[in-house]
């Protein structure tokens, strides 16, 4: 497929001097092919694997269509995460950083309401937002989308995947019939063609089929871990293997500061880079990095764009990118000048579905790796105390110490007792909060499902997206559009709390912990809403999800025990279907 210079685009010189800005010439396949077909004005569906470069391809049109004199939204984007949320609105800002006038908000779940309606009141062109947050504001009338130009779906099939689709529809029908629509997704499902049949007029279709990326100098694994033992995991895998000089990537700002203060922690020289530095503080950290003073560089993708350092010995992928292409430029930057590098990634949760969007990408499968035991970790660490002693042993050694020994020796120590000493005072002891059995994470592969078997290892079957049956935690339509477990259909009086009716509710899988949501069918609540709801703001799996039982006020969800802190704080004030929701652990 040709690619175009970013040149060869008609777009205006302030983009172009973004473009230029931020380090890009050629545009990449998706880019080359969509730009110029949504500048025309023209309805895209746009595939392509996760990223590739497709922020670029519809935020350039974008920001070029906005109209800076008008100060009400004109560019609405949704996303299927907070954090893809992020990332786009950060792109995009780079991309407007030199056509005045123009703001771009975004807006997710789990942020100030307070905050997000202030920066809508003041007046934004492009709103980038999850389908939850949007439809909050809608209902509230703080987003008004009147004056909207271009409604544009980001990684669809990720949406729909998480249970999304009727959030997607209602905002589909609640903006004007005049605008343009794009949609971008790896996938083309019924269910996405079914909405591109409704919302889009004659859609130009714009796919890209990826070469073949592959670096034979680069040893690639994967670690399904815990969220939480992610920084145990990575300093045991660097130390395992005695690695030098280290590049490790995560996804967001903050992040990258919660990295270095953990690992500085830990005793490693390590320094962050991210976009919020100003430039001299970047350029100082760059240069301790090639000079060696610091031996291991967090950092976000864009502020890392451009970094050749010779020597990295391994470059860490804490967060799985949500861009594909940038996990190839990650783990370029380690095993070149025909040197072999190391690449890992660490994949927690829904992380490892990308981790195999990642693979199909590539065309290279990555190996699970095994996570270091405490005692492989204990003898790395005496292996290479040995070969320092056996190195200042080499270099000579005189008699400056050995009346030290000999007065040890008097007062009646043992040579072992004092070199074991010497040895735990140099080496400190191996210390660890995590026990080898906590750091994995319990690795699903795809399998085959009969329609009997539903539930264990995926959300819900594409043609059956009602109820979530509460025998076997898949999900079963009923033609009225309500729920009510299986075998007590035709029950509408509500359970009694603590009584025998409220006994026989749940699974009982062990591992998993109920909990009442306070919110049910006079809510317009269904079991897509609160997987969508735990999903995008716990960041957990939509499979991890158990059995789901929705009555007429209140509503119970079964999730895994070691989720429930991470629920209960992200649910904390945060809404179901656009309905505040209190949401606790069942009595």
């Amino acid at each position: 497929m040709q690619k175009l210079k970013f040149s060869e685009l008609p777009v205006s010189e302030e983009i172009l001097q973004a473009v230029a800005e931020m380090g890009f010439v050629e545009a990449s396949p998706i880019q080359s092919e969509a730009i110029p077909v949504v500048l025309q004005g023209r309805d895209v569906i746009g595939q392509a694997q996760t990223g590739t470069g497709k922020t670029a391809a519809f935020g350039i049109p974008a920001v070029e269509f906005v109209n800076p004199d008008i100060k009400s939204p004109q560019v609405l984007i949704l996303c299927p995460t907070r954090e893809l949320a992020v990332q786009v609105g950060e792109q995009l800002k780079k991309i407007a950083q030199f056509k005045r006038g123009v703001f771009i908000e975004v807006i997710f779940g789990g942020d100030s309401y307070d905050r997000q309606i202030r920066s809508l009141k003041k007046g934004v062109q492009i709103v980038v937002g999850t389908p939850g947050r949007v439809i909050d504001h809608l209902e509230r009338k703080t987003l008004n989308l009147s004056e909207l130009r271009m409604m544009i779906l980001d990684e669809a099939d990720e949406m729909l995947n998480m249970g999304f689709r009727e959030d997607i529809e209602k905002v589909l029908s609640m903006a004007p019939e005049e605008r343009q629509t794009l949609l971008f997704s790896a996938t083309m499902s019924k269910e996405i063609l079914s909405i591109t049949k409704r919302f889009q007029k004659d859609p130009a279709i714009v796919k890209v089929v990826k070469e073949e990326i592959a670096n034979v100098n680069i040893e690639q694994f994967y670690f399904a871990v815990r969220r939480e033992a992610k920084m145990e995991v990575m300093c045991r895998l660097i130390e395992v293997h005695d690695l030098k000089l280290i590049l490790v990537f995560s996804n967001m700002k903050s992040k990258v500061d919660e990295i270095v203060s953990e690992l500085q922690l830990r005793g490693y020289a390590a320094e962050g880079l991210h976009g919020d530095m100003r430039q001299q503080a970047r350029t100082q950290v760059m240069n301790k990095f090639r000079g060696g003073s610091t031996t291991i560089l967090v950092a976000t993708d864009v502020a890392a764009r451009g970094i050749d350092v010779k020597g990295v010995d391994a470059v860490f992928n804490f967060d799985i990118p949500m861009d594909l292409e940038y996990y190839v430029h990650r783990i370029g930057r380690t095993g070149r000048a025909g040197k072999t590098g190391k690449a890992f990634a660490l994949a927690s949760g829904v992380e490892k579905k990308r981790l195999r969007d990642i693979e199909n990408y590539i065309k290279v499968r990555i190996p699970k790796g095994e996570i270091p035991t405490l005692a492989e970790l204990q003898n790395a660490r005496n292996q290479k105390f040995i070969e320092q002693i056996k190195e200042v042993i080499n270099e000579g050694v005189d008699d400056t110490y050995e009346p030290i020994i000999e007065t040890l020796k008097e007062e009646g120590y043992y040579n072992t007792q004092i070199l074991s000493a010497l040895f735990k005072m140099q080496m400190g002891a191996l210390k660890s909060n995590f026990a080898d059995a906590d750091l994995a994470e319990e690795d699903r592969r795809p399998k085959t499902f009969d329609r009997n078997e539903r539930g264990s290892d995926r959300r819900f079957d594409r043609n059956d997206r009602g109820g979530r049956d509460s025998r076997s935690g898949g999900f079963d339509r009923e033609r009225r559009g309500s729920f009510e477990p299986r075998g007590d259909r035709s029950r509408s009086t509500e359970p009694r709390f603590g009584g025998r009716d409220a006994g026989r509710r749940g699974s009982g899988r062990e591992g998993m912990v109920r909990l009442f949501i306070n919110l049910g069918r006079k809510d317009n609540v269904a079991p897509n809403h609160i997987v969508g709801a735990i999903t995008s703001e716990a960041r957990i799996p939509g499979k991890a999800i158990g059995q789901i039982d929705i009555y007429d006020k209140f509503s119970f969800v079964e999730v895994p025990q070691n989720d429930v802190n991470s629920v209960l704080k992200a649910m904390n004030g945060n809404t179901i279907n656009g309905r505040e929701a209190s949401i606790e652990i069942a009595k």
